[in-house]
């Protein structure tokens, strides 16, 4: 029987890296990808297979011989107050963080169904506790959540389980992205102390406990292993509480959270 094989989207860095590296260390075959490859370079002397996927656009997955595990984990952060974005900036981050999934959902769910195999997807904390100054990535995740809860019950009884892997704050390059994505919009004065909370921002990550992308990496294998797994997979108790405590605290007062953010 030759080793299970796991696709990973977004692999260049962060927490994608940190998953392909490990799944390798655990002795899959890992097909790692990125829009440039080059950037995979350190993953193709490790011995995993590399691969140029942009998941704006429709995949092909000829590639792969037998699929265990898709891990969706290409995606970013538009970042600024929702009257500074424009449409289609909006169209984008939509583009990358819910229609790419889908595009790669669809693409492997043969094969995935074939093994019997599982659908990994990072999420975020995000989801569940919507930002000032971060409405398009918040949005963008809620819309992953609702289409993965879809698409859960459509696959159960082709036997592929899909899974929600919940980090918060991360120690990656997202924040760097994020410095980009504030600078490309044109700052409405009305709104300049959301602008300086993301760029100086540390209050969340000292709050929500920012994680390393290893963490999130151990994580999305455990959901990948688990012959059971579960629908979320918070990680950290504190993503774990802010979640629950999401569901039952008043709009009201999580707004008077936001102020004092």
């Amino acid at each position: 029987m030759s080793d299970p094989a796991v696709l990973v989207t977004g692999a260049s860095s962060g927490i994608g890296r940190a998953t392909a590296n490990r799944f390798h260390e655990a002795g899959w075959r890992v097909h790692a990808t990125a829009r440039d490859p080059t950037d995979l370079a350190d993953l193709t002397a490790r011995g995993c297979e590399t691969h140029a996927l942009d998941v704006t656009e429709d995949p092909d997955l000829s590639f792969l011989d037998g699929l265990d595990c898709l891990v969706n984990n290409a995606g970013f952060g538009q970042y600024g107050p929702l009257e500074d974005v424009p449409v289609e900036r909006l169209r984008r981050q939509f583009a990358v963080n819910l229609s790419g999934p889908h595009r790669v959902c669809r693409a492997a769910l043969p094969a995935l169904c074939d093994a019997g195999g599982t659908v990994v997807s990072v999420s975020s904390l995000a989801a569940h506790a919507p930002f000032p100054g971060a409405g398009a990535y918040c949005a963008s995740k809620a819309a992953l959540e609702a289409h993965h809860d879809a698409m859960r019950a459509e696959l159960f009884d082709r036997g592929v389980d899909v899974v929600l892997v919940q980090p918060g704050p991360v120690e990656t390059g997202f924040r760097a992205r994020r410095e980009r994505e504030l600078a490309a919009l044109s700052p409405s004065a009305a709104y300049t102390d959301v602008y300086d909370r993301h760029r100086g921002e540390t209050t969340r990550g000292a709050l929500f406990g920012a994680t390393t992308a290893d963490e999130v990496a151990d994580a999305v294998f455990a959901a990948a292993v688990s012959p059971d797994p579960p629908a979320r997979l918070p990680v950290g108790w504190r993503v774990r509480a802010a979640i629950t405590l999401s569901r039952f605290v008043p709009d009201a007062w999580r707004e008077r959270v936001y102020e004092w953010l």
